[in-house]
């Protein structure tokens, strides 16, 4: 009898450390990572190459039920395509930067990926995953409310504007997180019961091996 897959989940700001822990905590466990960020970074992509402005929700509606999203793994990694087609490195940009908070929060575009990233579960079994680790905004609270574990990173707004410089990045972390925050359709917030961890003053190291000592237990 084959042992039931675990989830993760891993929610948080810009810059909060989400991807770095999630992609490590993949590898350490042979998890699926999904990095959910990137499905609305790839969604608002195609949205403007489109010419389809956020304020335009109905014309946003009528076009994101028009796409077919299907994935395929990059390393432990999923990927979304978009009618067959992969993003590439123009998703990290400033341009979506600057307006990926407004698509994330039309209610469409979200009921748009909700089923997808539930269905990422069917990949982690069909690749052989012992389960997922998967971030974003709204993962633990909406997505895998019920998930094995779910964390929530966050870090002082400072911090998170270094780090992103360091990266070579232009990304208003405060303002994306206003927005985020207030947005009605699920909004980004620590969810009840998560375990919230400051990384402010943690490095990566250490911020992984907080989570994997409270992971390991429930593999073995």
């Amino acid at each position: 009898m084959s042992s039931p897959l675990i989830i993760i989940a891993i929610d948080g700001g810009a810059a909060s450390g989400k991807s770095s822990t999630s992609r490590l905590l993949a590898e350490r466990f042979n998890l699926l990572h999904v990095d959910t960020g990137s499905f609305y970074r790839h969604l608002t992509s195609e949205l403007l190459q489109r010419a389809v402005p956020h304020t335009e929700v109905a014309a946003v509606q009528t076009t994101v039920s028009r796409l077919q999203l299907s994935t395929r793994l990059n390393g432990r990694s999923a990927q979304m395509l978009v009618d067959g087609h992969a993003a590439g490195d123009e998703i990290r940009g400033q341009n979506v930067n600057e307006h990926v908070s407004h698509y994330a929060a039309i209610p469409a575009v979200r009921a748009a990926l909700l089923a997808y990233q539930r269905g990422q579960v069917d990949v982690a079994k069909q690749h052989g995953f012992r389960g997922l680790v998967m971030e974003g905004r709204d993962i633990g609270s909406v997505i895998f409310p019920q998930a094995d574990f779910r964390f929530f990173l966050h870090a002082d707004p400072i911090e998170r504007a270094k780090r992103r410089a360091a990266e070579g990045r232009q990304d208003s972390v405060a303002e994306r997180d206003r927005l985020d925050s207030s947005r009605k359709a699920a909004p980004l917030v620590v969810p009840a019961g998560a375990i919230d961890i400051d990384s402010t003053f943690l490095t990566l190291e250490q911020v992984v091996e907080k989570l994997a000592g409270l992971i390991a237990p429930k593999l073995k």
